[in-house]
C-alpha cells in the first residue's frame, strides 16, 4: 500500500499502560531501537491512569520475604510459583526507585521516601517521560490489529491502523511484546474501554496458548452511575431500596462479599452508607484517588454523607488473573519472538486462582514488563530484525472472514457476550448447565464473526475489538466448565467443593474449536531459550 505507515524496530511493544511502559524503557536501555504502539495516549489510557496503584513492597530481608510469599501462598489455591514470586518482589523493590528523576515520590515521615504507593494519572505521565527519556519512540493512536509471522512461525511483527492518520501501519521488528491489558467486556469500569482482549485475540491468532482464564470473575463496586475505584467501600454498610440494612459479608471474604451483594442487586436497588467511614479515609482519598470523588461532586452527592445507590462493574481479566501463558522467565509465550506482560499475560504465576489485589498486581506489571522488554532486546539482538524476509498477517475475524461478507449486528453480538461473561447470575454462580448453555450462544455469535464480519478503515479497530471480546468470553467459559470444581475465584454451584488432584493450571486455545487441557510438566518443557 503506498500511503501505508512502514516502520521497523527491534523490539515493537503494544499497549500502554504501566507493563507496556515499564517493557519500553527496559528494552530501549539495552540499547534496543523500540517502538511503542497504543489504540490510545500512552499516559491517560488504562485502568492505572485512573487509580492510585500500590506496589509488592518488601525490603530485602530474607526473613520477611520469605513471610511475605508464605502469605500470598496461602490464598493462591496450590497454582503459583513461589519463585516467581521471589523474583516480582526483587526486582519491583530495584526498579522502582528508578522513577524518581520523573515522579515526585512521596516522604514515609520517617525521614525517608514512600515508593510503594503512586497517584495513576502522575505515574503515567512519569513512565511516558522515562520510557521517552530511555530513547523508545511512542505512538499515540496506532492501535494494532494483529500480528505477523515468518514462515517458522515466529513473530514478525504486527499491522495495524493509525487513528489520526487514517493510514495503515506495518511495524517489522525482531521480537514483540503484548502488554494490551485484559478484557472487562465493556462493563464500564472506569479506565477500561480499550481492554477488549486485544492481545489474546492476536495472540491465539499466532498459535499462542492462554491459561487461568477461569479466574475471571472479578467486580469492582462503584456508584451506580460511574465507575469509580473501589477504595472507600472497605467501610460501607448496604441497605435496601426501603431503608433495610443488608447482611454482607465483609470484602475481604471475597467471593461471598460479591456474591451477597449481587444476590441484592438481583432483587432491587442497594445503597452504601459510609458514614462510619475512618476520618483518615475522608482525609485522603482525594490525594491517592482522585477520581474517585468526580462523580460524587458532579452529582451533588456527598460521599460520606449521603446514601447513593451502588452497582457492581465486570472486572473481568484484568483484576481475574487468567491470559496468555509464559514459558520463561522473560516473560515468552508459546510463540518465538512474541512476549505478553501485564494483564495480557496469565498472573497465576503469582497469584494463583484469587486476585492478586493492588500491590501485587502492580508489581506483576512492573516486573513482568521489565522482564519481557530485557528479554525481548536480548532475542532481537541475537536474531536481528529479519524485516526483509517473508511475513504474513494472521487477524481473521474482522479482516478476513471465513465465508461471505454479510451485516453483523455488532450491539448483538456484544449483548451476548457480556450476559454470558458479566451478568451476576451467569458469572457468580457457575454450573455444568448455564456454562453449556453460554457456550452454546457464543459459539453461535462467533460464528456470526469469524465468518461474515468485515471492515474497512477506522471501523476495523471495532471490529477487532468486538472479535477479541467474544474470544475471550470463549476461553473463559471453555476454562471455567473444564475445571469442575471450585477453586478461588471460579465457583461452581454444582461442584462446590475444591479437589486436591485439580491444583494443576488450566490452559486453552482455538478459534474456530476451543480447547482446554491440564498443564502438565510435559508442556512445561519446551525450549522456549532466549539466546544471549
Amino acid at each position: 500500500m503506498e500511503d501505508r505507515i512502514d516502520i521497523e524496530a527491534d523490539v515493537l511493544v503494544i499497549g500502554g499502560g504501566m507493563a507496556a511502559c515499564w517493557a519500553a524503557i527496559a528494552a530501549a536501555r539495552t540499547g534496543a531501537a523500540v517502538v511503542l504502539v497504543d489504540k490510545g495516549f500512552v499516559g491517560t489510557s488504562g485502568v492505572t491512569a485512573t487509580g492510585g496503584p500500590n506496589h509488592w513492597w518488601v525490603p530485602p530481608d530474607p526473613v520477611a520475604r520469605r513471610e511475605a510469599i508464605d502469605r500470598r501462598m496461602a490464598t493462591a489455591f496450590g497454582l503459583a510459583d513461589p519463585e516467581w514470586m521471589a523474583r516480582i518482589i526483587d526486582v519491583t523493590w530495584r526498579l522502582l526507585p528508578q522513577l524518581a528523576d520523573h515522579y515526585p515520590f512521596a516522604t514515609d515521615g520517617k525521614g525517608g521516601t514512600f515508593y510503594s504507593g503512586v497517584r495513576g494519572p502522575e505515574y503515567l505521565r512519569a513512565l511516558r517521560a522515562f520510557a521517552t527519556a530511555s530513547g523508545a519512540r511512542i505512538l499515540d493512536h496506532h492501535p494494532a490489529l494483529e500480528l505477523l509471522v515468518h514462515r517458522d512461525g515466529s513473530v514478525a511483527g504486527a499491522a495495524g491502523y493509525a487513528r489520526l492518520h487514517r493510514r495503515a501501519w506495518m511495524a517489522r521488528a525482531g521480537a514483540v511484546i503484548l502488554a494490551t491489558g485484559g478484557c472487562a467486556f465493556r462493563s464500564g469500569l472506569i479506565g477500561s474501554h480499550t481492554n477488549s482482549g486485544d492481545g489474546y485475540l492476536m495472540a491465539a491468532e499466532a498459535g499462542a496458548i492462554l491459561s487461568g482464564m477461569e479466574f475471571s470473575t472479578a467486580y469492582s463496586l462503584s456508584p451506580a452511575w460511574n465507575s469509580t475505584r473501589t477504595l472507600p467501600y472497605f467501610a460501607a454498610r448496604f441497605f435496601d431500596a426501603e431503608g433495610r440494612e443488608l447482611d454482607i459479608p465483609p470484602p475481604m471474604t471475597g467471593t461471598p462479599h460479591l456474591q451477597a451483594l449481587a444476590a441484592a442487586m438481583l432483587a432491587g436497588p442497594v445503597h452504601a452508607d459510609l458514614a462510619d467511614a475512618p476520618q483518615l479515609l475522608k482525609t485522603i482519598l482525594r490525594d491517592i484517588q482522585p477520581a474517585s470523588l468526580t462523580p460524587f461532586e458532579r452529582r451533588g452527592v456527598r460521599l460520606f454523607e449521603e446514601r447513593f445507590e451502588v452497582k457492581l462493574f465486570g472486572e473481568g481479566t484484568i483484576r481475574g488473573t487468567g491470559g496468555l501463558r509464559i514459558v520463561d522467565e522473560h516473560c515468552q509465550t508459546d510463540v518465538r519472538g512474541l512476549f505478553a506482560a501485564g494483564d495480557a499475560a496469565t498472573r497465576e504465576l503469582i497469584a494463583g486462582a484469587t486476585s492478586g489485589g493492588g500491590a501485587q498486581n502492580s508489581a506483576w506489571a512492573l516486573t513482568s514488563g521489565h522482564n519481557a522488554g530485557e528479554g525481548a532486546a536480548r532475542l532481537a539482538r541475537s536474531i536481528g530484525r529479519r524485516a526483509q524476509d517473508p511475513a504474513r498477517g494472521t487477524g481473521q475475524a474482522g479482516l478476513r472472514p471465513a465465508s461471505a461478507v454479510r451485516a453483523v449486528d455488532g450491539q448483538a453480538v456484544l449483548r451476548t457476550v457480556q450476559a454470558q461473561t458479566i451478568a451476576y447470575d451467569k458469572a457468580l454462580w457457575r454450573s455444568e448447565a448455564s456454562l453449556v448453555a453460554s457456550r452454546a450462544c457464543l459459539d453461535d455469535a462467533w460464528r456470526e464473526l469469524s465468518h461474515h464480519h468485515h471492515a474497512d478503515g477506522l471501523d476495523q479497530v471495532g471490529a477487532r475489538e468486538l472479535a477479541a471480546m467474544t474470544a475471550t468470553a470463549r476461553w473463559c467459559i471453555a476454562a471455567a466448565l473444564a475445571r469442575d470444581e471450585s477453586r478461588g475465584m471460579h465457583i461452581r454451584t454444582d461442584r462446590p467443593d475444591m479437589s486436591l488432584d485439580k491444583a494443576f493450571r488450566l490452559l486453552t486455545g482455538g478459534l474456530e474449536t476451543v480447547w482446554t487441557r491440564p498443564e502438565t510438566p510435559a508442556a512445561q518443557s519446551r525450549d522456549t531459550s532466549i539466546a544471549a
